[in-house]
């Protein structure tokens, strides 16, 4: 059977960016403004978010890797009882916006590559909207994505479908001609609950044997998506 595919819904964080060099070096920068100097604080904050401090990288259990950035400040919060939930979480949504990004494939010209072939593309994150969109802005790419959807954009976080299924109402293309690319087992339950064509990427942490059983491919980046395509 051929598939005719009319829109592709990325991830951000591990697919359109490469997730250690980007969120290893901002859980950096973060932990050691919030300790301020106290190291054993430091070092549970590390803990409590997988976290390991000599490499700068995020162990792969880390549920940060696939979670909504409210859980992140939700479990920051609990270690830091003289500074209120609200306060945290919009400095790290802050934090997140303006972080240097280490794109995981030189991006516009892969985004503008897909959507010459008549695509339309969007974006699912269980970042902040703001956060994403800030962002994409800053790699010259927003303008790329018919709809951005961040966990607070009022259709659930992922592994909920809600993401997708407001991509497909947005474009008004019906979900079996639609795909979802992500590098974790949230992105591919998502896209599946959606009724979507599920692509894994190794961009993020996860690896083939972790993401093969959840989707209808994989691939090592989104730069193989146009040779894939010429498959189908």
């Amino acid at each position: 059977m051929t598939l005719r595919i009319q829109g592709i819904v990325f991830d951000k964080d591990g697919v359109l960016f490469d997730f250690q060099k980007t969120w290893g070096a901002w859980a950096h920068r973060m932990i050691e403004a919030l300790a301020q100097g106290d190291e054993a604080l430091a070092q549970t904050l590390a803990d409590a978010l997988a976290y390991d401090r000599p490499t700068r990288t995020f162990r792969p259990e880390s549920f940060v890797i696939a979670g909504p950035a409210h859980e992140v400040s939700r479990v920051i919060a609990d270690h830091l009882p003289d500074r209120n939930f609200s306060e945290i979480h919009e400095f790290l949504v802050t934090q997140a916006a303006q972080t240097p990004l280490a794109p995981a494939v030189p991006l516009r010209p892969t985004l503008m590559n897909l959507k010459s072939r008549g695509l339309r593309l969007g974006v699912a994150t269980n970042d902040a909207e703001r956060a994403a969109k800030a962002q994409l802005a800053s790699e010259n790419t927003l303008d790329v994505f018919d709809l951005v959807c961040g966990f607070d954009s009022g259709f659930g976080a992922k592994p909920d479908p809600g993401m997708c299924l407001a991509f497909a109402d947005a474009t008004g293309l019906a979900s079996d001609a639609l795909v979802m690319v992500g590098d974790s087992t949230h992105d591919m339950d998502a896209g599946r609950a959606a009724g979507f064509t599920c692509v894994a990427v190794l961009t993020g942490v996860a690896t083939a044997d972790d993401l093969a059983p959840h989707a209808d491919v994989v691939l090592p980046d989104i730069a193989a998506l146009g040779g894939w395509l010429d498959t189908l």
